[in-house]
């Protein structure tokens, strides 16, 4: 799979409501950098933890 934003292969990928997106380590990075300054990042961690029975 090619990342969303750039023609690298996806490190990850992620779906959601059937949709199903990729993110070179790159822009992964730059996403999680973005999102650790909001709360979503940590309402997505709860969802984890939740997830994982933690």
């Amino acid at each position: 799979m090619q990342c969303h934003y750039c023609d690298d292969e996806a490190a990850v990928a992620v779906e959601k409501d059937h949709l199903k997106v990729g993110l070179c380590e790159q822009h992964l990075r730059e996403r999680m950098e973005e999102l650790s300054d909001s709360e979503v990042l940590e309402d997505f961690e709860s969802q984890i933890d939740d997830a994982l029975g933690e």
